[in-house]
């Protein structure tokens, strides 16, 4: 039995980690101050970005949802992995043998968790699938990329591969690489047989393969196409949903393009495997395409945190044949349009070619072309939508506007809602449909919607005041609490004394390695008078008296204050503190301290005058005047630090 992990290796897999390097394979990251980065929340669809890493100090969080951590945390909650899988994840990134108590070595094979299972199985199944592409059995598999102008270097980029014709070629390549038949039920790359369940071959026989991976560039899925004649099953064949693979929340190509994406700030969505190809061998390193599903709302959450779609720009481009059923799929995304920030377009060639097709007829240039002469999604949807109307009779000219009002009035930028109600009576005519009718027929179609919010993300200063009770359990619903939970008030933001201890708590978190001695004592004198921050202060103060190192600092901090406010800590850890460089800095947590300890002798002289003024001088003059004298150097002190 493997034993647990040691702590000083887990404190090393922490130190050495870069947190920014691994949130980013996620989230596209932009620098929020000295040594601070902000972006889109990963944890929860956001439209501004509320989401801050401190890879100094091995924290982020999210000032919207709450989540918040370290990197072994990270990975966890977005790989689905037990802590010691992501240790020995992490551990392996950067080359650290583990240690395990009780002499133990680790996890056998058979305890290597279970997704890093069908991983390793999808990695060595593309290895082979792209080994098999160069054999002579692959010569159709080969001809396909060659009539479509691809050539072994693309093949060789993208993965492509081949499947075999026969039915067990990589069911015994992988037995053979140890795998057992129970694992491989649970990749999808596998059927059993409709005469004896007990006898499983290959799923994807005589056809070629395309590795679909997720964002961090893992295998997780095959998109397969049909070669030879006598193939009976469909033209594209796609795994099955699997634990790994979701196909609403995958994105072929997403691997290759997220550094587009977030550089470029423009996402196109492609319909097939060849013209994401086709797209990135032309210079369009933003293309990606669904895998056999339309591009819904999971996969708006993958772009948009790319894109860093806070409002400040960007686009995203659809790319659709140019049939009936293209046109449906453009109106489907205009349904999502809304779920973005960025401006959406529609890019349809007038022949109706996808970027492959176009590659083919007229080169690299006919693709980069396709791409700059996008339109607007909202005129694209209003003009398809007259193809059902009779445009030269008044009825059908009303019919129309009725239909195409409410498009213009779903759009969220009143300038550019008005331009385009200006359009749609040009577009209808204005014989029997005048300006004043269509702009009051798209204002009732504004006002039967309801205008959209222009709420304003808050960050935790802007929170009202709320109480910090945790629930009775994990599954507690309602309103009931437990009475043994620990009650704080959440601290109020335009409390000027609050706001002192706040900033002094973020100082002493995130740069500890800054204060000196005089002010750690005064610092752990402190009275805090908010609950909820003093208990962080405690923490602190344990943390500091167990000698704990910076790399487990704010971890530390954060397993010694109540569960309810860990979500605190880590806000505070991760909160920028406004210092533009590193000689900045240090004056700003000098100024915060002093400010901290002048405050606390403001308190021992408020301690002191009570004292003064319950004393009778004639009972014990000693007493009486050395209390003065403690008021006046407590006074020297005051002065001192304001001269520094």
């Amino acid at each position: 039995m493997a034993g647990l992990i040691k702590r000083e290796d887990i404190d090393e897999i922490r130190q050495r980690t870069d947190l920014k390097e691994v949130v980013e394979a996620y989230v596209t990251l932009k620098s929020a101050g000295i040594g601070s980065w902000k972006g889109l929340c990963p944890f929860h669809d956001e439209r501004s970005p509320s989401f801050h890493v401190r890879p100094q100090m091995g924290s982020y969080h999210c000032f919207g949802c709450g989540e918040g951590g370290d990197v072994i945390s990270f990975v966890q909650k977005l790989d689905h992995t037990s802590f010691s899988e992501t240790v020995e994840k992490l551990a392996a990134r950067i080359g650290h043998e583990l240690h395990y108590e009780d002499g133990g070595t680790g996890p056998r094979r058979e305890d290597v968790g279970r997704r890093q299972r069908l991983l390793d199985a999808h990695k060595i199944a593309a290895e082979f699938y792209r080994d098999q592409l160069l054999t002579q059995g692959a010569a159709t598999a080969r001809q396909f990329l060659q009539d479509r102008g691809f050539d072994r270097a693309a093949a060789e980029h993208f993965g492509v591969g081949y499947a075999p014709q026969a039915w067990d070629a990589l069911l015994n390549h992988l037995t053979g690489r140890g795998f057992t038949i129970d694992e491989l039920k649970l990749t999808g790359m596998f059927s059993a047989s409709s005469t004896n369940a007990s006898r499983f071959y290959d799923r994807f026989r005589g056809r070629l393969m395309w590795p679909i991976r997720d964002i961090t560039g893992e295998t997780v899925g095959f998109g397969a196409r049909r070669l030879y004649e006598d193939d009976q099953g469909p033209k594209y064949l796609n795994t099955p949903e699997t634990s790994l693979y979701k196909k609403s929340q995958v994105l072929y190509g997403i691997d290759l393009a997220k550094r587009e994406i977030a550089k470029n700030r423009q996402l196109v969505v492609v319909e097939g495997y060849t013209d994401v190809m086709a797209c990135h061998l032309a210079g369009i390193g933003t293309a990606v395409a669904t895998c056999g599903t339309a591009f819904g709302a999971d996969h708006i959450k993958i772009a948009r945190r790319l894109l860093s779609d806070d409002g400040a720009g960007g686009e995203v481009i659809f790319t659709f044949d140019g049939d009936a059923a293209g046109q449906k799929a453009a109106l489907r995304a205009f349904e999502e349009d809304q779920r973005f920030n960025a401006q959406t377009y529609v890019a349809v060639e007038a022949s109706g070619a996808d970027p492959c097709d176009l590659r083919q007829a007229g080169g690299d240039d006919a693709v980069r072309a396709l791409i700059a002469d996008r339109r607007p999604l909202f005129e694209f949807a209003i003009k398809a939508s007259f193809a059902d109307y009779d445009l030269s009779s008044g009825e059908g000219q009303v019919k129309a506007l009725r239909h195409a009002a409410p498009i213009v009035a779903a759009i969220r930028d009143v300038s550019l809602r008005s331009t385009y109600t200006r359009e749609l009576s040009r577009w209808l005519g204005m014989q029997y449909v005048g300006e004043d009718q269509v702009a009051r027929a798209v204002s009732a179609a504004a006002r039967r919607q309801g205008e959209p919010s222009t709420g304003q993300r808050r960050g935790a200063d802007a929170l009202p005041q709320q109480r910090l009770q945790q629930q009775s359990g994990p599954g507690a619903t309602g309103g009931g609490t437990s009475s043994e939970e620990p009650f704080f008030e959440r601290p109020d933001p335009r409390d000027p004394i609050a706001r002192m201890e706040r900033e002094a708590l973020e100082v002493v978190l995130q740069q500890p390695t800054l204060l000196t001695a005089v002010q750690w004592e005064s610092f752990s004198a402190f009275r805090f008078t908010s609950s909820a921050y003093a208990a962080v202060h405690t923490a602190v103060l344990a943390a500091g008296a167990a000698g704990t190192e910076l790399s487990r600092w704010v971890e530390s901090v954060r397993d010694g204050v109540p569960d309810v406010l860990r979500p605190l800590v880590s806000e505070l850890a991760v909160r920028p503190l406004p210092a533009k460089d590193a000689e900045a800095m240090v004056s700003y947590c000098r100024d915060i301290l002093n400010r901290l300890t002048e405050l606390r002798i403001t308190q021992q002289k408020a301690d002191k005058l009570g004292q003064l003024q319950r004393m009778d001088p004639a009972t014990d003059p000693a007493l009486y005047n050395q209390v003065q004298r403690d008021l006046m150097e407590l006074e020297m002190q005051r002065r001192q630090l304001r001269e520094e």
